[in-house]
C-alpha cells in the first residue's frame, strides 16, 4: 500500500493558483463575481483552518459534552446558512429550520453511527463529528430549497390554497400540494447525486477513503451509507421544516396568514 501523501504550504499555494485563475477568468469576462469568489476562498481557508485546530483538541479530549457542544454549534450554523439562502422568509424561520435540521440529522446520525458503523464509545469524535457534519452540510441545501419552494408557492399561488379552503379543505389538505412540491424540490439534488454516483462522479466520501488507503470496495460501502443517510435526512428535514412553516401561516382555524411573509 502506498504511503499517505501529505500536503504542505507549497502544495496549498499551487492549489490557490487554481482559484486565482478562476478569479482572472471572472474579471476578463466581467462576470461580477471576482470579489465574491475571493471572499469565499478566504472564508474557506480561515474556517477550515480554525476547524482543523478545534478538531485536534476535540479529538484529543474525547469528552461527550465537548462533542455534543460541537454538534450543537454546527447545527445552529447550518440552520443559519439554510435560511440565508431563501428569497423570502418569516419570523421564527431560523428556529423552524434548526428544529427540522437537528431532529432529522441527529436521528439519522444516531442510526448510522450506532447501528451501521458501530461507533464505540458512541461519542467517538473521529467518527461522529465528520459523519454528522456531512449530514448537516448536505441536508441544509435540500432543506433550504424545500423551504424556499414552499414559501414561493404561498406567495405566488396562494389563490389555489385559499380556493381549497373555500371548498372546505382542512389545513393539511390545503397545504398538501405545496408540501409535496417543496419536499420534491429539496430531494432533487441528492436524487441526482445518487443517480450519477459511480458513473459521472466519484463522491467525496469514497474519494477520501481511497486517498487514505482504504480498499475500493470498502470505500464504496462507506459512500453508499453516506448517500443513503443524506437522502433520509433531507427528506425528513424538508418535510418537517415545511410542516413547521405551514403552522406559522395557517393555524387550526384554517386561515391563511400571508401577512407573516416577508422578503429576505
Amino acid at each position: 500500500m502506498s504511503p499517505l501523501i501529505t500536503l504542505g504550504p507549497v502544495e496549498l499555494a499551487v492549489a490557490t493558483l487554481l482559484v486565482v485563475a478562476a478569479g482572472l477568468i471572472s474579471i476578463a469576462l466581467r462576470l461580477g463575481i471576482g470579489r465574491r469568489l475571493a471572499v469565499a476562498a478566504l472564508r474557506t481557508v480561515v474556517q477550515l483552518g480554525l476547524l482543523g485546530l478545534i478538531l485536534e483538541q476535540v479529538f484529543a479530549l474525547r469528552e461527550p459534552i465537548v462533542v455534543a457542544g460541537v454538534l450543537l454549534v454546527m447545527s445552529v450554523f447550518a440552520a443559519r446558512e439554510a435560511t440565508a439562502r431563501t428569497s423570502t422568509g418569516y419570523r421564527g424561520m431560523m428556529v423552524d429550520a434548526w428544529l427540522a435540521m437537528a431532529a432529522s440529522c441527529f436521528a439519522v446520525g444516531a442510526v448510522v453511527t450506532q447501528a451501521v458503523v458501530g461507533v464505540d464509545p458512541w461519542y467517538e469524535p473521529r467518527y461522529v463529528i465528520p459523519l454528522v457534519g456531512m449530514i448537516l452540510g448536505n441536508s441544509l441545501t435540500g432543506i433550504a430549497l424545500g423551504l424556499d419552494r414552499f414559501l414561493d408557492h404561498l406567495a405566488n399561488r396562494h389563490a389555489e390554497v385559499e380556493l381549497r379552503l373555500a371548498y372546505g379543505a382542512s389545513r393539511s389538505e390545503a397545504l398538501a400540494a405545496p408540501l409535496r412540491d417543496a419536499v420534491r424540490t429539496g430531494m432533487l439534488p441528492i436524487v441526482n447525486a445518487m443517480a450519477a454516483a459511480g458513473i459521472v462522479s466519484l463522491p467525496g466520501m469514497m474519494t477520501g477513503q481511497i486517498l487514505a488507503g482504504s480498499p475500493p470496495l470498502q470505500a464504496v460501502a462507506y459512500q453508499i451509507v453516506v448517500m443513503f443517510m443524506i437522502a433520509a435526512a433531507v427528506s425528513g428535514g424538508a418535510m418537517l421544516v415545511v410542516l413547521l412553516a405551514g403552522r406559522r401561516f395557517m393555524g387550526a382555524d384554517a386561515v391563511l396568514r400571508l401577512d407573516r411573509l416577508r422578503s429576505s
